[in-house]
């Protein structure tokens, strides 16, 4: 008989918002050491949506915290979502 292996949500919410919140300050990071003329256009439009973020050393800091919330709250739907299915087909 074979079992289907659940995930636990709050783990994978932990992890996607870890590596969501990390990846968005690096790219933000990386935007400012690399400097030039017109510093990250297309990432500051991340401001319409994340109030407070800008391409800032500050920005750093705040699009870390949104990008960790945003990938929590989508790694924990998906762990959510997976038991579900995971449970239908027990």
């Amino acid at each position: 008989m074979r079992r289907v292996v659940r995930l636990h949500a709050g783990v994978l919410a932990l992890v996607a918002g870890v590596l969501a919140g990390t990846g968005l300050a690096l790219m933000t990071a990386w935007l400012l050491v690399k400097g030039g003329p017109r510093v990250g256009d297309h990432l500051r439009l991340l401001g319409q949506y994340f109030y407070g973020y800008t391409v800032t050393w500050t920005g750093v800091v705040v699009g870390f915290f949104y990008g960790a919330l945003l990938g929590a709250i989508v790694g924990w739907s998906i762990g959510v979502v997976y038991n579900v299915v995971a449970g239908l087909r027990e």
